[in-house]
């Protein structure tokens, strides 16, 4: 007898009798094994079109954006590069507005603001210690001097700073005249209530900002 035939044999009586079981047709028999393998088997529902459609979400070409790289840039303030802000003549000054009586407000201004810096500027005060304060001072509004210089037609000029650039000083001078001084090999003047500093162009070769925040080394003079 081969195994399928065994398979599909009646049990015997009295096996009926000691497992408590009794013995189905055939046909029952077959019906009770392929709804017992087809709950046991797992099938594969992959290929399974309507099924994978009505029963899983399809995900077609997304991606998900990075979260740090949008963080970065929105933090970031664009400002105007230096070609647009020539374009736009920002530090231009205007012909009208061209006065010295319309800066003097603003020398006032500057004037009180080194007397803080320097602790009130009493007579007691060293030079030394008004030099330091300088070099780091904000000199928009300062009335300087060009006491040297290795063009001759600088020496004398006096005037209301307006506007300081890395490497010249705008001043406006009483007739009205708007004079642009190169720092390096120039020697200016500054005087704040009876003291008068010399502070040498080469030394102030930095944006207002930029000095501010550097350290500067005790050197002796430089000659022009």
């Amino acid at each position: 007898m081969d195994a399928e035939a065994l398979v599909r044999a009646k049990l015997p009586g009295d096996l009926v009798k000691v497992l408590g079981v009794e013995s189905q047709s055939s046909s029952k028999a077959e019906a009770f094994t392929q709804a017992f393998l087809k709950s046991s088997i797992q099938q594969h529902t992959r290929h399974d079109l309507k099924t994978m459609l009505s029963h899983k979400a399809v995900v077609l070409g997304y991606s998900r954006p990075k979260k740090g790289k949008v963080k970065r840039s929105s933090k970031k303030a664009k400002g105007l590069n230096a070609c647009q802000k020539r374009a736009l003549k920002i530090f231009q000054l205007k012909p009208e507005h061209q006065r010295y009586k319309l800066f003097l407000s603003l020398h006032e201004l500057w004037r009180q603001y080194i007397i803080d810096l320097c602790g009130g500027l009493k007579p007691t005060c060293s030079p030394q210690f008004v030099q330091q304060k300088l070099l780091k001072a904000d000199f928009h509004g300062a009335i300087i001097t060009v006491v040297r210089s290795k063009c001759p037609s600088y020496v004398g000029t006096t005037g209301i700073l307006i506007q300081e650039f890395k490497h010249v000083f705008k001043i406006i001078t009483e007739e009205d005249r708007l004079k642009v001084i190169p720092k390096r090999s120039s020697v200016f003047a500054v005087e704040i209530n009876g003291f008068v500093s010399h502070i040498y162009g080469s030394r102030f070769e930095q944006r207002a900002s930029e000095r501010s925040a550097k350290k500067f080394k005790v050197r002796g003079t430089i000659d022009l």
